[in-house]
């Protein structure tokens, strides 16, 4: 029964969670002349990342690394079909000319390179392949280029916040609290719900890779959603676009790197057909940026998104 009621509860801090960072991030952008954008791809998308952090940290120290996979590349897909699905069928998402020409191409670029890390024996012709502690090397390299890009967005005033939104003025002490305290909330709300999700699955039997593509993927994607959509309904497009982009460059540049440090990850069977539908929907997302009105995703996107994403849980399903 605990495990209901802490599911319960971590719902409620999601949601608490997610309000709070947005406030926070919006009133720190305000005040420090931020972008909002470079706030969305470094402090939301960490902190909403952190149930991710969690999960594959504890999977690689109990040594399943089905479990950290399957969250990872679930998560990632999640965030784009399900998610800016979700989001575009509200409301229309206006994606910025640096998003759409620098970022996507890097959640690209970070999906492709975590692929051929993944099948470098393979193509050697050696079964059973490691993401190696040198492979995370490799990946945290990429992160610091990600993060120095970032620092560099953020001088960009031209990519300032919207114009027409209303923010609260809040001290430096308050921003700070809210910033914190909605970080907590989204880290232990996404942990509940994890656990919460994970414990009723396993009464029906069913597999750690299915679990964990799925279940936990989606669990630990809670942040990311409920934080993209209240800041979609504060009218905030570039801390929720920013936190999607940058949460799943996070996941697979800095979260896998941490797992791979701590103990060499087994790379599983069947993952490469997760890696080219993640492939894929990056290129539709990509693509989808200069079909009908450019540079927004409609709703008519996120429906496709929508119905490509329950495809892909009913693979994984008939799969499991």
């Amino acid at each position: 029964m605990i495990e209901y009621i802490l599911f319960a509860i971590g719902i409620f801090l999601l949601i608490k969670g997610a309000g709070f960072l947005v406030d926070s991030s919006s009133s720190m952008a305000s005040k420090f002349g931020i972008s909002k954008l470079a706030i969305g791809l470094t402090v939301v998308a960490f902190g909403t990342s952190l149930p991710e952090l969690i999960v594959n940290v504890y999977a690689s120290l109990k040594g399943t690394t089905d479990i950290a996979f399957g969250n990872i590349m679930g998560s990632n897909i999640a965030n784009i079909l399900l998610i800016l699905g979700i989001g575009a069928i509200i409301t229309t998402i206006k994606f910025k000319k640096s998003t759409i020409w620098k970022e996507i191409p890097f959640t690209l670029l970070a999906a492709v390179v975590f692929f051929l890390l993944c099948n470098k024996t393979a193509i050697d012709g050696i079964k059973n392949g490691y993401v190696t502690r040198t492979d995370g090397l490799i990946m945290l390299s990429f992160f610091l280029i990600f993060i120095y890009y970032i620092f560099e967005l953020a001088k960009d005033r031209e990519l300032d916040v919207v114009k027409d939104v209303e923010i609260k003025e809040s001290s430096n002490l308050a921003i700070f609290l809210k910033l914190f305290g909605g970080v907590i909330a989204l880290y232990l709300g996404g942990k509940w719900v994890v656990d919460g999700t994970v414990y009723a699955a396993t009464q029906f039997g069913i597999s750690q890779l299915l679990i964990s593509s799925t279940i936990v993927a989606v669990g630990t994607s809670l942040p990311e959603l409920v934080t993209s959509l209240v800041a979609l309904k504060k009218k905030e497009m570039e801390l929720s676009v920013g936190n999607i982009v940058g949460s799943n460059i996070f996941n697979i540049f800095f979260i896998i790197p941490a797992a791979a440090l701590i103990a060499p990850l087994g790379v599983p069977a069947l993952i490469n057909f997760d890696f080219a539908f993640l492939i894929a929907a990056t290129l539709l997302l990509f693509s989808f940026m200069f079909a009908g009105e450019k540079h927004q995703l409609k709703r008519w996107q996120g429906v496709s998104f929508l119905a490509i994403y329950a495809a892909y849980i009913a693979f994984l399903i008939f799969r499991g």
